[in-house]
């Protein structure tokens, strides 16, 4: 598998951002995740947007980080917020969410975040055992989806 870099837009990426969408709404019987992004977000140096390919060339995986300071939504100065991590079903259990996860927080650890969140939910067992594996422990609830009961936040400092 060879992981590149790629904008939030690029055609490989919408791809695997519909196919999640799907995967998102048939887990919780809604439209998917609606929080608001923008391409721009994942600009580095306050972002990056990953995506893996298989050996044909075929997008498998998908992750990236934006840039968050403090707000009303309950981030954090600082934090780098993890979006998009999805790995297609035939390309699952190779090793790819992990390894896009640790780029991720590399990239992230040089751009100077000091620490690494992400919200996800009750109905996905195999993010958070990934997350909990990788060394994330919950935390106090942010972002667009912090009243909901099926809400999971997790933190890991970069430092």
């Amino acid at each position: 598998m060879i992981i590149h870099p790629r904008p939030f837009d690029h055609a490989d990426a919408v791809k695997l951002n519909d196919q999640v969408q799907l995967e998102y709404a048939e887990r919780y019987g809604d439209e998917g995740d609606v929080t608001p992004l923008a391409p721009s977000m994942f600009d580095p140096p306050n972002g990056l947007y990953l995506l893996a390919y298989d050996a044909q060339g075929r997008p498998v995986a998908t992750g990236g980080w934006r840039s968050q300071e403090h707000n009303a939504e309950g981030y954090s100065d600082g934090d780098a917020e993890i979006k998009r991590m999805f790995v297609i079903p035939e390309g699952r259990g190779n090793g790819l969410a992990r390894r896009i996860l640790a780029a991720l927080e590399a990239d992230a650890r040089a751009a100077g975040r000091t620490r690494m969140v992400l919200e996800t939910g009750d109905k996905q067992p195999e993010a958070i055992a990934l997350y909990r594996s990788s060394g994330y422990t919950p935390c106090e609830k942010f972002g667009h989806y912090r009243a909901y009961e099926s809400s999971i936040c997790f933190a890991k400092p970069l430092n």
